[in-house]
C-alpha cells in the first residue's frame, strides 16, 4: 500500500520534467539562456584610462662618500703630549685635537730670537761704519775702495737681519704647529695616534682623519648613452633625486645631481656622475652601498593600465580587452611602454577615455567579441614611482 502512494505522488513530477525536456528541445537556445540565467555571462573588472603626466626615473648603484674628508697631518717631528678627542666624537672647526711636546720648538726660537738681536747688533755697526767712511771719503781720507767695502758691509749686515728675522717667524709657526686643530667641523674616524706615539710629517699614516657628514655625496657610474637624459632633466627641474638605502626601514633621502664626469671609461662605456645629499641624523656613512633613482624625462599624457591586465600572446604580442559602453568585449594589440611601479605605459593602441579589462579579461576569447559584465574595480591601482 505504501509503495503504491509513492508511485502515485511521483507520478505528476516525472511529467513535468519530461514535458520541460520536450519544451527545450524545441528552443534549445533562448531556453537555455533563460534556464541558466546571467550568471554564465563573463564577469570583468574594468578601469577606464584617463591621461596622466608621469615623471621616468632610472635606478643606479652607487657608494656614498663624505662631503669632505680631512687628514690631521703634522708640519713638525715630536711626540704626542695630548689628545683631546675620541673616535666616533664630533669636533667644531678650530677645536684642538692634539698638542706635541712644545719644549724644543720653545728652545729652537730662543735660539732664533738670539740670531736675530745678533744680527740687528751687526747691522748696527755696520751702520756706523758706513757713515764714518762715507764722510771720510768726503774729506779725501780714505779711497773709494774702502767707502763701497763699508757700505758693502751695510747691505750684508741688513741681509743678514731680513734672513734672522724669517728664522724666528718660521720658529714661531712651528710652535703654534705644536698645537693640531680641526680645520673642519667633522666627525673623528677610527685610528687615532696616541699619547706618547712621534708625530713625524713624513708618515704614511696620518694621526686622524676627520669626516663632514652632515652631507654627503653618492658617486655613481651610468652607460654613457643615459647621461644626456639625466643632464637635461637635471637641469629642467624635472624631479628631485632619491637616494634609496639598501636596508628595510631606511628613509630615503632627496638630493640634487652635483656634478659628472667629462671622461667615457673606454673599457666600459660608463661615466662617473656625483650627487650631493643632506645626512640627517647620519642615515648613512661614507661607504655604503645605496641606490640612486634620477629623473630622465616626463611623459605629460601617458596611458597606464595595470600591469595584470596585459595579456600575452602566443608569439609574445601584447594585448588589451576594451569594453565598449554597451558591454561588449574584444581583445586589441597595443604596444607597451615604460614599467611604472605595477602599471605599464600603453604606447599606441590605447585611447584615452577607454574602459580596460584588468581582471577576468582571459575569459575573453581572441578574434570575437563576446557580451560581458563590466564592474568597476574597488581599489584604484597604485603609482609608486618612488
Amino acid at each position: 500500500m505504501a509503495r503504491r502512494n509513492i508511485l502515485i505522488l511521483s507520478f505528476p513530477g516525472l511529467m513535468a520534467g519530461t514535458f520541460l525536456l520536450v519544451h527545450l528541445a524545441d528552443r534549445p537556445d533562448a531556453v537555455l539562456a533563460d534556464a541558466i540565467g546571467s550568471e554564465m555571462a563573463v564577469q570583468l573588472t574594468v578601469e577606464t584610462v584617463q591621461p596622466e603626466r608621469i615623471t621616468l626615473y632610472s635606478d643606479y648603484s652607487g657608494r656614498v662618500a663624505a662631503f669632505r674628508r680631512v687628514e690631521i697631518r703634522p708640519q713638525i717631528s715630536g711626540l704626542i703630549q695630548e689628545r683631546h678627542v675620541e673616535e666616533g666624537t664630533r669636533v667644531s672647526a678650530g677645536e684642538v685635537l692634539f698638542r706635541i711636546d712644545p719644549a724644543p720648538l720653545k728652545a729652537d726660537l730662543v735660539m732664533a730670537e738670539a740670531a736675530l738681536a745678533r744680527a740687528e747688533a751687526i747691522e748696527a755697526h755696520a751702520q756706523r761704519t758706513a757713515a764714518r767712511a762715507e764722510a771720510l771719503f768726503a774729506m779725501n781720507a780714505i779711497s773709494r775702495e774702502k767707502s763701497d767695502t763699508a757700505n758693502n758691509d751695510l747691505l750684508l749686515a741688513r741681509a743678514g737681519v731680513v734672513e734672522a728675522r724669517a728664522v724666528v717667524e718660521r720658529k714661531r709657526l712651528d710652535l703654534d704647529f705644536a698645537t693640531l686643530r680641526a680645520p673642519i667641523s667633522g666627525y673623528v674616524a677610527a685610528g687615532l695616534a696616541d699619547v706618547g706615539a712621534l708625530a713625524s710629517p713624513g708618515s704614511e699614516k696620518p694621526l686622524a682623519v676627520l669626516q663632514d657628514l652632515e652631507k654627503i655625496f653618492v658617486d655613481l657610474r651610468l652607460p654613457a648613452g643615459d647621461l644626456d637624459a639625466i643632464l637635461i632633466a637635471a637641469g629642467d627641474g624635472v624631479g628631485p633625486v632619491r637616494i634609496l638605502p639598501d636596508r628595510n626601514g631606511a628613509t630615503p633621502l632627496t638630493g640634487k645631481l652635483k656634478s659628472s664626469d667629462v671622461i667615457v671609461d673606454p673599457g666600459t662605456g660608463y661615466v662617473s656622475v656625483r650627487i650631493e645629499a643632506a645626512n640627517p641624523d647620519l642615515a648613512l656613512l661614507p661607504g655604503m652601498f645605496v641606490r640612486a633613482r634620477l629623473p630622465r624625462g616626463v611623459l605629460p599624457d601617458a596611458l597606464l593600465v595595470p600591469e595584470e591586465a596585459v595579456l600575452r600572446t602566443a608569439s609574445g604580442e601584447a594585448q588589451l580587452v576594451i569594453v565598449s559602453s554597451e558591454g561588449m568585449a574584444m581583445r586589441r594589440d597595443v604596444q607597451p611602454g615604460e614599467r611604472i611601479g605595477n602599471r605599464v605605459v600603453i604606447a599606441s593602441g590605447l585611447m584615452p577615455g577607454e574602459t580596460v579589462a584588468i581582471r577576468g579579461q582571459d575569459r575573453v576569447p581572441a578574434g570575437s567579441v563576446t557580451a560581458v559584465t563590466p564592474r568597476a574595480a574597488d581599489v584604484p591601482s597604485s603609482n609608486p614611482q618612488l
